[in-house]
C-alpha cells in the first residue's frame, strides 16, 4: 500500500531531506501567541512554502506523506492539542494528496504544567513536501512562550476561524454507515443527510485505530444525500472490527468544510 510505504520512507531515510538544503523551500517558525484565561496558550506553527510546492494534512491521502511532531524539546508542558485548518485538494496524474501551500498556520493549545509561568515549545517535526517530487524534510523549531502575553494574535486567530464545521452548523441531521464484507478488508459507504452543496465534495474518512487503512474514497451526491464509498483494510492482512464512532469523516470543496465524528450503524 502507497501509505505504508511512505510511511517505510520517513522511518527508514530520516536524513534524506536534511542532507540537502531546502531553506529556499520551506521555512519554519513558532509562532508564541497567548496565555488563555483557563491557563492554556494558544500558539502556531507557521510553514512558509515557496510557490509550486505543498505539505500534507493529518491524512494526507494515498499519495500523500503524513507529518509526524516531536514536542520533546517543550519545557512547561503537560499536553498539547494540533488543531487543522481546511485543506486543499490536489490531484496529479490520478493521484489525490490533501495538503496546504503558501502560508500554513497550525493553531497548537498548550497546557503549562505550571499555568502561571513561562513555557517553551520546541521539537522536530517530519513533514513531506511535494513540487514535481515528494520528499520528506525535518523542521526543527523553538520558541519561548510568555505567561504574561495576553494578546490574541490575528494569524492564529484567522487559521482557528478556518478549522472545519461541525455537524450543527453545517445543517447535517443523520450520518450512517453501511458496511459490506470484501476479500481483503471490508467496503463502507458513509451515507450524509445535509443540504446539497457544489456538487464538487470529497471526503476524508479517518479511522482511530492506527492500524486501518483507508482507501481515497469517491464521494457522489445520491437523493439528497452524501455519499462516500472506501475500502478498509488492516495493515497486517488480517481480520479487525470497525469502531464506527471512532470514524472521522472531512468534507472538502463544498459549501464549507465539515468534520464529523461517529456514524450510526
Amino acid at each position: 500500500m502507497k501509505k505504508i510505504l511512505v510511511t517505510l520512507l520517513l522511518m527508514l531515510l530520516p536524513g534524506l531531506a536534511t542532507a540537502q538544503s531546502y531553506d529556499d523551500v520551506v521555512e519554519a517558525q513558532i509562532l508564541p501567541g497567548w496565555r488563555l484565561p483557563n491557563g492554556d496558550h494558544m500558539a502556531a506553527l507557521h510553514l512558509k512554502l515557496a510557490p509550486g510546492w505543498k505539505t500534507y494534512w493529518r491524512s494526507p491521502g494515498d499519495a500523500g506523506i503524513p507529518p509526524q511532531f516531536d514536542w520533546s524539546g517543550a519545557r512547561n508542558m503537560s499536553a498539547i492539542g494540533v488543531y487543522w485548518p481546511a485543506p486543499h485538494v490536489f490531484w496529479q496524474e490520478n493521484m489525490r494528496s490533501v495538503g496546504y501551500k503558501g502560508d500554513v498556520i497550525l493553531p497548537l493549545r498548550i497546557r503549562p504544567s505550571q499555568p502561571g509561568k513561562d513555557a517553551r515549545l520546541g521539537g522536530v517535526i517530519d513533514i513531506g513536501i511535494c513540487k514535481d517530487v515528494c520528499l520528506p524534510h525535518r523542521l526543527r523549531v523553538s520558541a519561548s512562550l510568555p505567561a504574561g502575553q495576553t494578546k490574541p494574535d490575528a494569524r492564529i486567530a484567522a487559521a482557528m476561524a478556518d478549522v472545519p464545521f461541525g455537524a450543527e452548523d453545517a445543517g447535517v441531521t443523520g450520518v450512517s454507515c453501511r458496511i459490506t464484507p470484501q476479500a481483503k478488508g471490508m467496503g463502507l459507504t458513509v451515507s450524509i443527510a445535509m443540504p446539497r452543496g457544489t456538487g464538487r465534495e470529497e471526503t476524508v474518512i479517518e479511522t482511530s485505530d492506527p492500524n486501518l487503512w483507508v482507501a481515497d474514497p469517491s464521494t457522489s451526491w445520491q437523493g439528497g444525500r452524501l455519499v462516500a464509498q472506501t475500502r478498509v483494510t488492516h495493515m497486517s492482512g488480517g481480520v479487525f472490527a470497525l469502531d464506527r464512532s471512532g470514524l472521522r469523516i472531512t468534507i472538502l470543496g463544498g459549501t464549507i468544510p465539515v468534520e464529523l465524528t461517529g456514524c450510526s450503524g
